[in-house]
């Protein structure tokens, strides 16, 4: 049934091919060129460059499911990094709300875990070195030439973690000729953004490359009670490339990034009617009960709020040409910190206060070096690459003594008269005349994780021809990995309040009131078993895996403008570790994916389109997740295996010099295989939450007004399904939690930019809109607090946004 399914789906996508009108996201070039004839036009669809299988190649020459993000892309759609793209690149999502704790999943498959213990599924590439794990893969764009995302298993091409896809994201070189660009855009809620860039030889065969950004925002939410603005953006980044020719066969390119990001953290609207104050939210709570956070005022008390990250990296490519081929030297260094400092609950109440803390610091070194050449019969890509990495991690809960005794009385741990324990008791003390307050007191808990990660490998991959139309490649990967980590969990801290029990102590407060000093110690946010005993231990672990991946491909060419292909792949992620709970491991994931598609171009209709079906199965998918079954929340491991099958089409239409239509969609059907959720239910057979559809349109116009330059106008609009619901969806907040929230809704955004520039080129401006219909989806549920303290927080997607920018080059 599945094989017919599938068998169905890509006739469907080849007949209705011809039909279908193109796809944003799909790399383009120029739009057209005045007196060209319609094939030449054509031909033009079909020169677009990638280097996604480690050599040069034509896009449509490339037997992979591959969209490009290029310039022109980027510039329309004013994105400024991943998050703003992924929406117009069905089958990619980006979680961008947190810069320093990105996650991207690529055709239902992603890693649900902030913790150093674990790797992404799905690997970020700039100039080809690995970006690691969450804190350092979302960067702003600084002089970014095109971005390919290649789906599916890509082991045998990139450096490492690659069982979903990889994200290849590819900068400009320093160039020969002098050139020079200065963008300003300013917009609503505060938006300033600005980035330069200047190229200059510096030798007859040597050229320097700077560039730099700005950008700032005000945020879009504003507390209800001090009028400050919440969330926005304030980072600031820049790029130095050196290029230098040694001699006629070796180049080298030295480079450098920096990152300095330090803004507010992602703002929590509480979505829980509250008693006058100090009154607490009856617990438990009923999610029918629930507000629309869209329609409520947002309150926020975060001590010290910030998102901060400083980020550098240094990159040596050099290249030498020998008569065979190439010899390719990567090596790279980064290093970044990170803070996240983010409110939990959602008001501005101190006896309901809870906030989370994420403190990173990272730092890696890579090293391949990568052979590639050719012949009449056999084009070939060989190599070995070491990976090395040392992060720190402290993941904490902070909260305030009043908000204690909420969690004590709604937990009924106090057998006080009125529940609770701080509060009682410095009601006694002061009763009798002792002048000291249990409340108001910090309370900070922590996990202290350690990780050191070495990962060895060696790859080739080789295209023989066959003969002038059928091409066989046969790749594989050896990959060794190994980790070494660490759990450190102490008991509560919480100085002054210790400084106050002191006191009490020292007066024989306790010994008067028969309650023992020790009855006001004790931890509230990581009292699972293990943590427990190990409080104030250090634990470590080490371990390592081993994977063989291979890759196989056929190709055949009916002729220069139509291809066929089907491919078979194995994806490897190695193991890791719940850094939230000690002694929690996971072994390696395993994709195994299966692939067929066509490329094909028909110059004198100068429109071009690509189509894939494939499935995958999925094996021991690892996760970390919130358990909110138990009255205090904990993360667990949670592994499973599932599988998918689904198509992919996008297309792209030249219906005039002056008029361009693209379109792009893709259809995924995921299910668990083998899966019984933190919940306990068996969930084999149900969905896991992947949308049915998404999809993504574009068309733009171009007036040529002579001398006066010319005007472009651009629409675009996406759309992601519903998210498919389970039976622990509503336990995991992904969809059904309350009718207030339209969890899972399927989403929509339309844009819309209006472009003059000059007849030389150099001056351009251009206004934009971004979700012109103002659409407002609830993104997340912050449930941390939901048993203990009564509080729950949501976040909301942006609102409608809008600007003007202006472009000077030289």
């Amino acid at each position: 049934m599945r094989q017919h399914q599938l068998a169905s789906a890509l006739a469907l996508v080849l007949s209705s091919g011809v039909l279908a009108l193109a796809l944003p996201g799909t790399a383009r070039a120029q739009d057209s060129v005045s007196g060209e004839a319609a094939s030449d036009k054509a031909a033009v669809l079909d020169s677009i460059i990638v280097t996604a299988q480690s050599r040069e190649q034509q896009l449509q020459d490339v037997p992979i499911a591959l969209q490009v993000v290029n310039d022109a892309l980027i510039e329309e759609v004013a994105a400024e990094d991943l998050g703003d793209l992924d929406s117009f690149v069905p089958g990619l999502v980006v979680d961008s709300l947190q810069p320093t704790q990105s996650s991207i999943a690529l055709r239902g498959i992603s890693t649900d875990d902030f913790g150093i213990g674990t790797d992404p599924a799905v690997g970020v590439y700039i100039d080809g070195v690995y970006a690691g794990r969450g804190g350092g893969m979302l960067l702003p764009f600084t002089d970014v030439e095109r971005i390919e995302v290649l789906k599916g298993p890509q082991g045998t091409l990139f450096g490492r973690n690659t069982a979903a896809g990889a994200i290849s994201i590819v900068t400009r070189s320093p160039a020969d000729e002098v050139e020079a660009r200065a963008r300003l855009r300013v917009g609503n809620y505060g938006k300033r953004y600005f980035e330069t860039m200047v190229n200059v030889p510096t030798g007859e065969d040597a050229a320097l490359r700077l560039s730099a950004l700005v950008n700032h925002s005000d945020g879009w939410l504003r507390d209800a009670a001090t009028g400050e603005d919440l969330g926005g953006e304030d980072t600031w980044a820049t790029r130095a490339a050196f290029k230098l020719g040694l001699g006629d066969n070796t180049s080298a390119v030295l480079s450098w990034d920096h990152e300095s990001l330090d803004q507010n953290a992602r703002p929590t609207t509480g979505i829980v009617p509250l008693p006058p104050a100090p009154g607490r939210p009856a617990v438990p709570l009923d999610p029918l009960d629930y507000l629309d956070p869209r329609k409520v005022d947002t309150f926020n008390d975060l001590v010290d709020n910030d998102e901060w990250r400083t980020f550098d990296g240094v990159n040596l490519i050099v290249d030498h040409a020998f008569t065979w081929g190439h010899l390719t030297s990567t090596s790279a260094w980064r290093q970044y910190d990170a803070i996240n400092h983010t409110e939990e609950d959602g008001t501005n109440r101190v006896n309901l206060y809870i906030d989370s803390e994420n403190t990173e610091s990272n730092e890696s070194v890579y090293q391949e070096f990568k052979f590639n050449g050719s012949s009449a019969r056999l084009d070939w890509v060989a190599g070995v690459s070491y990976f090395a990495e040392d992060s720190d991690q402290t993941s904490e809960v902070n909260t305030l003594t009043d908000a204690v005794d909420t969690a004590v009385f709604n937990l009924g741990l106090a057998a006080t008269p009125d529940g609770t324990l701080f509060n009682f008791f410095t009601q006694v003390a002061q009763a009798n005349g002792i002048p000291v307050s249990l409340l108001g007191h910090q309370w900070n808990e922590k996990f202290v994780n350690t990780l050191s990660t070495k990962s060895y490998a060696a790859f080739g991959d080789v295209i023989w021809h066959a003969n002038d139309k059928l091409n066989l490649t046969f790749g594989l990967r050896y990959t060794r990995d190994e980790k070494r980590f660490s759990w450190f969990n102490d008991q509560r801290d919480a100085p002054t309040l210790d400084a106050a029990l002191d006191q009490l102590e020292a007066i024989g407060f306790f010994q008067l009131v028969g309650v023992p000093r020790e009855a006001f110690v004790f931890d509230l946010a990581f009292i699972d078993p293990p943590a427990m005993l190990n409080k104030g231990r250090l634990n470590g672990d080490r371990k390592s895996w081993s994977d063989f991946s291979p890759r196989f491909v056929v190709d055949y060419h009916f002729n220069d403008r139509s291809m066929v292909y089907a491919s078979l792949a194995k994806g490897y992620k190695a193991g890791g570790y719940n850094a939230l709970q000690i002694g929690s491991s996971f072994d390696n994931e395993d994709v195994w994916n299966v692939e067929a598609g066509i490329k094909q171009a028909f110059p004198d209709w100068r429109l071009q389109y690509n189509a894939s079906v494939f499935h995958y199965v999925y094996s021991n998918r690892q996760s970390v997740r919130l358990d909110s079954s138990t009255v205090i929340p904990r993360f667990v491991v949670d592994t499973g295996d599932l599988q998918a099958w689904g198509l992919e089409f996008d297309t792209r239409w030249q219906a005039t010099d002056a008029f361009v239509l693209d379109f792009n969609a893709a259809f995924i059907d995921s299910e668990f295989k083998d899966y019984t959720g933190i919940g306990g239910n068996d969930l084999s057979g149900q969905p896991t939450g992947e949308p049915y559809f998404s999809a993504a349109a574009g068309a733009s116009y171009r007036w040529q007004l002579g001398d006066a330059g010319d005007l472009r106008l651009s629409a675009r609009h996406t759309y992601r399904g519903a998210t498919r619901c389970n039976d622990e969806s509503q336990t995991q907040t992904t969809c059904g939690t309350s009718p207030a929230l339209d969890q899972g809704e399927a989403q929509s955004r339309t844009d819309l930019r209006l472009g003059w520039s000059s007849a030389s080129g150099r001056l351009g401006m251009a206004v934009y809109g971004h979700n012109l219909a103002d659409n407002r989806y609830v993104t997340g549920l912050n449930t941390y607090g939901k048993d203990a303290f009564g509080t729950v927080g949501a976040t909301v997607s942006e609102p409608r946004t809008y600007g003007f920018e202006v472009t000077l080059q030289y």
